[in-house]
């Protein structure tokens, strides 16, 4: 049944973009840059998010009926594309908050709709109130009430910075807008089809797709559930870069700061994922497939390339980079569903996974060489060295605890060792983070 949610949620993902057409990313770094242009535009782009609903809806449902979604699979996926309107409209609200600098408030708004998630399905799932078994169903209504509820705290903060505003529906000024803002949407739209195609060719392409797509999901949602980590990271440094381009400082400070962070843990988990695999499947799932611990170190494995990737697509974003950025992204996705259509069929959930890790590598490494090409960023040969000692050492302090130890306390050592090895190191530096962080609240 979560194969079933996967694959839809993914399908209804994927055509996301059909409800912002880049206006997130475009306002965040607009308002950055000019924090007065809050309550203008406001008027314009809260109806505009309503009109694009409307079309992205129609699309989603005819689409599905091509496909040949059946009647069970069309009702959830009504749920699912609402849920995805109420998620586009918290991001972008959540981008007028971090526009005008607002970086704690934005964080913990960022984590609302999760929180209440977590609290509304820990209930049913284990209050003891509820006879019946739980179902996929539960799941997918607890998020729509936990996306209105944050949807709504947010957009009382955002009108309490903006004022009043007054609601523009004006043609001219919405084709104004998208013209500035679709380079970002068709490079959403590409990273969106790399990312999340996977479970819907799986679904689609084999004859028991949806415990396939189930199997994958099980890896899957934890890298997902990484992933945002990245992602809220990459929200906090848009409009860093965006301000610091603009007014001509040095970005290579915090570059080292965000890959510090962002690699030291994701080096980290990914050794962890690698090495503990089947305990980790094992201890998650009650059912599990022989393949599913090696798909599991995978697509975690993907992580490294996940963090490199959002923190210098965000940085040739917060350029105006977008044409490099979006040949790059066209790139991946034909690699990525050939790949699928040609490993899908022999190895199942598993082939996909080396699709993704294949197509996460090529798109983060080429991200790095144009970054560097076109900002003319200079290497620091020191920081590579110490980042692929730490990266050594972390592995082999990882196979250390794994061979010679449970591997509860295994994991608990290895946690905290991977801590002091990027200190050690010099991977991560407390007094530089603090010094910089300092410097962008003054």
């Amino acid at each position: 049944m979560y194969g079933f949610y996967f694959s839809l949620f993914n399908f209804a993902f994927i055509l996301n973009i059909l409800l912002d057409i880049g206006l997130t990313n475009f306002n965040n770094r607009a308002i950055a840059r000019d924090h007065d242009l809050l309550r203008e535009r406001l008027g314009i782009i809260i109806p505009l998010k309503f009109l694009l609903s409307i079309i992205y809806g129609v699309i989603v449902f005819s689409l599905g009926l091509i496909i040949g979604y059946d009647h069970l699979q069309i009702k959830l996926l009504a749920i699912l594309v609402l849920n995805q309107f109420l998620s586009s409209f918290i991001l972008y609200l959540r981008s007028n908050v971090s526009g005008i600098q607002l970086f704690t408030t934005d964080s913990l708004l960022s984590v609302l709709d999760r929180s209440l998630m977590i609290i509304m399905n820990g209930i049913l799932l284990w209050s003891g109130l509820f006879e019946k078994n739980y179902r996929i169903e539960w799941f997918v209504y607890t998020q729509t009430l936990s996306y209105s509820i944050t949807a709504l705290v947010i957009l009382i903060v955002v009108l309490y910075h903006s004022g009043r505003i007054r609601i523009r529906i004006n043609t001219k000024d919405f084709l104004s807008i998208l013209r500035q803002s679709y380079p970002f949407a068709i490079l959403i739209l590409l990273m969106s089809f790399f990312n999340r195609v996977d479970s819907v060719m799986i679904e689609r392409i084999l004859h028991d797709g949806k415990e396939q797509a189930g199997i994958y999901a099980q890896s899957y949602r934890v890298l997902d559930a990484f992933s945002q980590f990245a992602v809220l990271f990459a929200g906090l440094l848009l409009p860093m870069f965006s301000k610091m381009l603009k007014t001509g400082e040095n970005i290579t400070e915090l570059i080292k700061l965000s890959s510090s962070l962002l690699l030291g843990i994701g080096l980290a988990v990914a050794a962890a994922g690698f090495l503990f695999n089947r305990e980790i499947i094992n201890l998650m799932y009650h059912s599990v497939d022989q393949d599913s611990p090696m798909i599991f170190s995978i697509l975690m494995s993907g992580f490294v390339f996940i963090a490199v990737s959002y923190i210098y697509g965000t940085l040739l974003t917060a350029n105006k980079s977008l044409k490099q950025l979006n040949i790059l992204a066209a790139i991946t996705v034909i690699l990525n569903i050939s790949l699928n259509l040609i490993l899908i069929p022999h190895f199942y959930a598993k082939g996909a996974a080396i699709a993704s890790l294949s197509s996460q590598s090529f798109y983060a490494i080429s991200q790095v060489i144009t970054a560097k090409k076109i900002l003319n960023l200079k290497e620091d040969y020191g920081y590579v060295f110490r980042l692929l000692i730490y990266a050594v050492l972390v592995c082999a302090t990882g196979w250390m605890y794994h061979r010679f130890f449970n591997w509860i306390p295994a994991i608990l050592l290895f946690s905290v060792t991977a801590v002091l090895l990027s200190v050690v190191t010099g991977v991560i530096r407390p007094r530089e983070i603090l010094r910089i962080f300092r410097e962008e609240n003054e």
